[in-house]
């Protein structure tokens, strides 16, 4: 029997990279692709696994990589979308080019690997899996502006392209993480230090809130966890629209507030760590 076959980007990352394993474990061949080949070192180990060098922000890396693909296969079953970076500060002062490098990873990477990819996966009538975040669906968190910008957009074009592509006959599935131990959450308080630089008159408020993020890496989830969502949404018959996977409690409780209480709620732990 022919083998599933299925594309992830960023595989060279924890998420990727167990969403990867999973599907190895059930059967699959995976094209993992991420910027360079030392990220997916890890991954090669399979014979099942062929890694694919892609940079999501360069159209021309994209379709090298859409070739190395169809070097193998005119089909994928599964096409996911795990390539995205953290953003975080104070969006008065967030310099331009890192906003726009936000955003172009996140947000148009997704779009560009999609569009090229689209035809081996609707020869397949596969699934497109988008990875959201919790982040996606919540309101913006101060200093969280970038990285939920990125996500909302997602959120937005997941959407239309879901209800597209089902006159193509193509699944498309939004997946919404919380925090998981990867890469990304570790690199949390390497984003504050970075904004606390960027941002004078929010430098102190900044630096307090680093030490609570850099705590969430303490309760951050397994990424198997999500790996096994990866694999539901690309096989079962009727996949949910949209997976929250592990969301943080506190801030989803918070979304059951009304929108003042929430502003107010924001405000006040702000002005708490100012002035502590």
């Amino acid at each position: 029997m022919t083998k599933k076959t299925a594309l992830i980007t960023g595989a060279g990352g924890g998420l990727g990279h167990a969403a990867a394993e999973r599907l190895l474990m059930h059967g699959w061949k995976v094209f993992a692709a991420d910027i360079s080949l030392d990220l997916l070192r890890s991954s090669t180990h399979d014979p099942d696994v062929v890694p694919i060098v892609m940079d999501v922000t360069d159209r021309e890396s994209v379709e090298r990589a859409y070739d190395a693909v169809a070097s193998h296969s005119t089909r994928l079953d599964g096409l996911v979308n795990f390539a995205g970076i953290i953003g975080v500060g104070s969006l008065t002062d967030i310099p331009e080019e890192r906003l726009a490098r936000i955003l172009d990873v996140n947000v148009m990477g997704t779009y560009r690997v999609n569009k090229q990819f689209l035809p081996m996966v609707e020869a397949a009538g596969g699934r497109i899996v988008n990875i959201s975040s919790e982040t996606g669906w919540q309101s913006a968190a101060p200093f969280n502006g970038p990285y939920a910008m990125s996500k909302h957009a997602i959120e937005a074009y997941s959407t239309a392209l879901r209800r597209e592509l089902a006159l193509l006959g193509v699944k498309v599935i939004t997946i919404q993480p919380g925090p998981f131990r990867t890469s990304m959450v570790e690199g949390i308080e390497r984003a504050f230090t970075q904004a606390e630089a960027e941002t004078p008159k929010f430098a102190r408020v900044i630096g307090k809130l680093k030490k609570l993020a850099a705590k969430q890496i303490n309760s951050a989830h397994d990424p198997d966890i999500l790996a096994q969502v990866v694999h539901e949404a690309l096989t079962v018959k009727r996949p949910s629209p949209v997976y929250s996977v592990k969301p943080d409690r506190l801030r989803s409780s918070l979304e059951r507030l009304p929108l003042r209480a929430v502003d107010q709620v924001y405000v006040t732990v702000l002005r708490r760590a100012n002035k502590s």
